[in-house]
């Protein structure tokens, strides 16, 4: 572990209140600690932006003179600010100053994991997904991080997951890479079929100053039968809540409809702009699906995902820096490439129609 990493995570253990805050150990995210050394934040710079990942990890009575010491380094540079995921401590210390504006681009549902068996007791449809996938063979096993982190097989199942996303890998919040760092995080693995070779894994990163966790990833692999998922986080539920936390969040389901902030803080090209991208972009990715599979597990609350940015009004450059940020690089590159990955998947698809057909004509030749 480098010493960076070694003192990120100690704070984070010692403040992280934010779901996003473990976050800040996955790879490309940079790290910045005030004069005092007490603090730190997590952020990624686009278009002459700081995104931060969340908001900054330290005591609340620090969090003002942590803000206000980011934001003058950030301006010596000449760059801006956004705190995406600000969450609300962050939002009621800036917003109505008039100095930050904010936009709303999700929500995340949360509950508290103890009411998980209540939940399941009202849900005859969640009953009926858990018997599916134990009756084709399905377990589920925590691992222990050395066991996963060596493992070729979870690796296997990320690369056929990552496979059927209509868009390459997210970066930022979504980063599907953390099978190398699973130092206090518990992973998950539903095993199929007498040789155990999963056929999915959920890794939850834990949220300590609200003894709570995240569910960072939820994966199935080719293997895994309809229900493996919810199986997962059944596992997850319950052993968390039997370990006595308190908070569980699927984390972002982006531009969701359970969304409750009051739109007219938004400029009005972003009020436009948003129903737009949520329209267009379903090709390559699925808002709707994810909103609705987040959803049917009743949680207790959705939480706003609010972006924060040093302007009066939200500045179209602090949208594009965010999305460059999940995108890692150029947005329009990575619809580029979305656009190449699916003209090649389709090909594939008709190629192998093809074979099929010319397959059953030879068989019927006499």
């Amino acid at each position: 572990m480098t010493t960076d990493a070694a003192r990120a995570r100690a704070l984070i253990h010692q403040h992280g209140w934010n779901a996003t805050a473990y976050q800040l150990l996955n790879p490309g995210i940079r790290h910045w600690y005030p004069a005092a050394g007490d603090a730190l934040v997590g952020y990624v710079t686009r278009a002459r932006t700081h995104v931060v990942a969340g908001a900054p990890v330290c005591a609340p009575e620090r969090l003002a003179d942590v803000v206000r010491e980011f934001g003058m380094w950030a301006r010596a540079s000449e760059t801006r600010v956004c705190y995406f995921g600000a969450g609300d401590r962050l939002q009621q210390l800036l917003l109505g100053t008039g100095a930050w504006s904010a936009a709303s681009l999700g929500a995340q549902p949360s509950w508290h994991p103890a009411g998980w068996p209540a939940i399941l007791a009202r849900r005859a449809s969640l009953r009926a997904q858990l018997n599916r996938a134990r009756n084709k063979g399905v377990r589920v096993r925590e691992w222990s991080a050395a066991e996963a982190s060596g493992s070729a097989a979870l690796r296997r199942c990320l690369a056929q997951w990552l496979e059927t996303r209509g868009l390459p890998p997210l970066h930022f919040l979504v980063e599907p890479m953390t099978l190398g760092d699973l130092d206090g995080r518990r992973i998950y693995v539903a095993e199929c079929g007498g040789d155990a070779e999963p056929a999915g894994f959920l890794i939850a990163s834990p949220v300590p100053a609200r003894r709570g966790w995240l569910v960072e990833q939820i994966i199935r692999g080719r293997r895994a039968p309809n229900g493996t998922a919810e199986l997962l986080l059944d596992a997850a539920m319950r052993t968390l809540a039997a370990g006595g936390a308190e908070y569980l969040t699927l984390g972002l389901a982006p531009l969701s409809r359970h969304s409750r902030f009051d739109r007219g803080l938004m400029p009005a090209w972003l009020r436009l702009a948003l129903p737009l991208v949520r329209g267009w972009g379903r090709r390559f990715y699925n808002f709707e699906g994810l909103d609705s599979f987040k959803a049917k597990f009743e949680p207790e609350e959705w939480e706003e995902i609010v972006a924060l940015a040093d302007a009066k009004r939200f500045p179209p450059r602090a949208l594009w820096a965010i999305a460059a940020a999940f995108s890692a690089g150029n947005p329009l590159l990575l619809v580029v490439r979305a656009l190449w990955r699916a003209a090649r998947q389709e090909s594939r698809w008709a190629a192998t129609k093809l074979w099929r057909r010319a397959g059953r004509r030879g068989r019927a030749v006499p």
